[in-house]
């Protein structure tokens, strides 16, 4: 098993875990970017052993000099922060996508959830989607029971197998140990390459209304904005990334109009290696 050092947090108020990764399903950096957004100005009471995580050679500690001479090893490392607000306590679970050893660090996320008492998990990320970022972010959701999902939430349809990620892995034992739990999904247009604000403030407000406790927004509307503004400014300037976009939004437009998630997968998928040939779209202006 995974092993943890937790510092006792003290007494919790019906204590939620939420969880991030930076790897598989984090589109956008939308979970990491929310994880940190929710945990500011928290402290961190449990960090999971790293050893038994991480291949580093695929997540490689960061290395500072300073006038060539070595001050600083940053190591990746996973780790709980705890933020009070409201009348609850929230748990932030995040870090980069553990390497191996899932079945050993989701039975030690169980053992650390069943020590703090937790009543709920949540998981966030973002999932690319062949969506434009003129259109208004969507929210997937899931849940380990149907009553958790809600009557007006977006989920997937019928049966779908994807690769999992460890979201996905820490979820299912949360649930079969009897912790309920829920995700959420913000789809994040294909060409977006950095951290894109409106599917964080998509999932925040998602995050709100499910955790009845109010997390404000901060700078994030702000920056929805600005970035908004830039990508018009970029799409503008370039043919190319105007036709992709363009593209994007006949397809959101299609699937409104209900088209098969098997039919939008072939199109997608026709559609980006189509793309692929001609060059890609620089969100960044390049």
């Amino acid at each position: 098993m995974t092993h943890f050092e937790l510092t006792d947090p003290g007494p919790l108020r019906a204590p939620a875990l939420v969880a991030a990764f930076d790897g598989w399903v984090s589109a956008g950096s939308a979970g990491m970017a929310t994880a940190d957004h929710l945990a500011q100005g928290s402290e961190v009471i449990a960090t999971f052993d790293a050893e038994a995580l991480f291949d580093y050679r695929v997540n490689r500690p960061v290395v500072e000099f300073d006038e060539g001479i070595i001050t600083e090893i940053d190591w990746p490392a996973v780790t709980v922060r705890h933020k009070s607000l409201d009348d609850r306590d929230i748990l932030v679970l995040s870090g980069p996508e553990p390497n191996w050893g899932w079945r050993a660090f989701s039975e030690s996320v169980i053992d650390l959830a069943k020590r703090l008492g937790v009543v709920e998990h949540v998981a966030i990320g973002g999932i690319p989607w062949a969506t434009a970022h003129t259109r208004p972010t969507s929210v997937v959701t899931t849940a380990s029971r149907p009553d958790l999902i809600g009557v007006d939430a977006n989920f997937p349809d019928g049966t779908l197998r994807v690769p999992a990620s460890v979201s996905n892995v820490v979820s299912k034992a949360l649930s079969d140990a009897g912790i309920p739990t829920a995700g959420f999904w913000a789809r994040v247009p294909t060409y977006i390459g950095t951290t894109y604000y409106p599917a964080v403030v998509g999932i925040v407000e998602r995050l709100s209304r499910h955790l009845g406790v109010d997390i404000p927004l901060g700078s994030l509307v702000g920056e929805a904005r600005d970035q908004r503004r830039q990508l018009d400014t970029i799409v503008d300037a370039q043919p190319q990334a105007k036709a992709i976009v363009e593209r994007m939004e006949s397809l959101a437009d299609a699937e409104d109009e209900v088209i098969s998630g098997e039919d939008l997968a072939v199109e997608i998928e026709r559609f980006l290696r189509d793309e692929s040939s001609g060059g890609a779209f620089d969100p960044d202006g390049g």
